[in-house]
């Protein structure tokens, strides 16, 4: 009991350090904080300016036939903030793979008491936190410089859909990261997945527009899960399920079973990697 006790100390420990190291590369780089809190903002500019400019004049009505809000800019700010969150947890997770894939780096960890999985934990809290923060940033100002009152609705609902959200997101990342040690790629494949999750989890527009096939698609994503949860809390465009404690409770099955499925599924791609021919190939 005191050994489970000790190794479970010594993982939180590599974790918190992977984390620390983590952050100290963020402090050296603003920009790309910079950067990340207003993509969110001119991703959500473009269809703003568009939905001004073509629909005519009464945008907010045509949008609520179809989003059941007229709030449309609130909308869009939302989509496109998880959007990036969501985005950036592939790209940490992958990032940090490859990258250590590269160098050769991965391969010494299998020389420590400490696995992959832990470190890459860390590599995940970091990446939730800094995504969390920019996020809320990003939101915030964008409403700012659109004229949107930020705190409408149930804004701690939301910040529960999104806390509740993030393990499932991670979870998928992690089976991101699984093949992109097993392929040796990361950049073609993100590109494929970040246009792919944006076309499923309805960042510009509902579910309800897609065909009945990709629908079913989306509701297998954990994200499209999360950012409707947020958008219903904010805006009230309606749970799938018709009520948000239904909606929370298969939020929080996903993010239970994906992180378990995720890691049972990267540590055995990860150990036949390492039988046949070598993490450190590439």
């Amino acid at each position: 009991m005191q050994l489970q006790a000790n190794d479970i100390r010594a993982d939180l420990s590599a974790a918190a350090a992977e984390m620390r190291l983590r952050f100290s590369n963020m402090t050296r780089y603003p920009g790309q904080l910079a950067l990340e809190i207003f993509l969110p903002i001119l991703f959500a500019a473009m269809p703003i300016f568009l939905s001004q400019t073509v629909p005519g004049s009464d945008v907010a009505t045509n949008f609520s036939e179809n989003a059941g809000t007229t709030n449309y800019v609130a909308y869009l700010l939302i989509g496109s903030t998880a959007y990036i969150m969501v985005t950036r947890a592939f790209w940490d997770v992958a990032f940090w793979l490859r990258y250590e894939q590269m160098v050769g780096t991965l391969e010494a960890i299998y020389l420590t008491p400490t696995n992959s999985v832990v470190l890459a934990s860390g590599v995940s809290f970091y990446s939730a936190v800094r995504s969390l923060t920019a996020g809320l940033i990003a939101y915030l100002l964008g409403c700012l410089i659109f004229g949107v009152n930020p705190l409408q609705g149930q804004i701690g609902l939301a910040l529960v859909f999104l806390l509740v959200g993030l393990p499932a997101v991670y979870g998928i990342a992690f089976l991101f990261g699984a093949l992109v040690i097993k392929i040796k790629e990361m950049t073609a494949l993100i590109n494929m997945m970040q246009w792919g999750f944006a076309f499923l989890m309805g960042v510009y527009y509902p579910l309800s527009m897609l065909p009945d096939f990709f629908s079913f698609l989306a509701l297998v994503l954990p994200a499209t899960w999360l950012v409707n949860g947020v958008r219903s809390a904010i805006l009230g465009v309606g749970f799938f399920l018709g009520a948000w404690y239904y909606d929370l409770a298969v939020l929080t099955a996903l993010s239970i079973i994906v992180p378990i499925f995720s890691i049972r599924v990267f540590k055995r791609t990860e150990r036949n990697i390492r039988r046949r021919q070598g993490i450190g190939q590439f």
